[in-house]
């Protein structure tokens, strides 16, 4: 993912240069937001999450040492007040995801179709937008988090560990068990669709 970030100036970001920030916020708030809606839902929730991702952002940019993009910084502070939101939300979720991501044990993936090939159409038409979203809202916080960062927002695999702070051989196992799970769930609707996409 091209990282548009870099235009801004990290020394007058850290100094508090008012302007620069204000620059700044403004390029990445709908950015933000759109990740915690995906993430949590509801606008209310997302909201509340893009707040508290700028203020951990504020708190913190003093201290930035630029050993990631400002973008994976960013992101990384707005999926972990997403993660840990959705914890509080549902204390009772028990995910089995991180207890079954090592590289050992791991079946060898079946082939499964990346949902860039369906033609922008059908994705983006409202009903098809309906089912994706209702499906992606089905999944578990760790397989959300990898297929919207890796699916939707189009981080490559390191930055997705980046982000995330897991090994690239995590989100690849994590990416594969969502991709498995929304095919699932959407074959009814997408399904025949990719096939005719991919084999003509």
């Amino acid at each position: 993912m091209n990282d548009q970030h870099d235009r801004f100036s990290i020394e007058a970001l850290r100094a508090g240069d008012q302007q620069e920030i204000t620059r700044w916020i403004e390029s990445n708030l709908d950015p933000v937001f759109r990740l915690s809606l995906r993430m949590m839902g509801t606008e209310q929730d997302a909201e509340d999450i893009t707040q508290e991702t700028f203020i951990k952002a504020m708190q913190a940019l003093p201290g930035f040492e630029g050993r990631s993009s400002l973008s994976t910084w960013l992101y990384r502070i707005a999926m972990n007040e997403a993660l840990m939101a959705l914890r509080k939300k549902h204390p009772d979720m028990i995910s089995v995801d991180e207890e079954t991501d090592s590289e050992n044990g791991v079946r060898d993936p079946i082939e499964i179709k990346d949902w860039c090939c369906l033609p922008e159409h059908e994705m983006l038409n409202s009903e098809g937008r309906n089912h994706l979203d209702a499906a992606i809202a089905d999944l578990s916080p760790s397989l959300k988090s990898v297929f919207i960062l890796r699916d939707i927002q189009g981080f490559s695999i390191q930055e997705t560990a980046e982000i995330l702070k897991i090994s690239e051989a995590n989100v690849k196992t994590r990416l594969l068990r969502a991709r498995l799970a929304l095919r699932e769930a959407l074959t009814g609707y997408f399904g025949d669709r990719v096939d005719k996409v991919v084999n003509g």
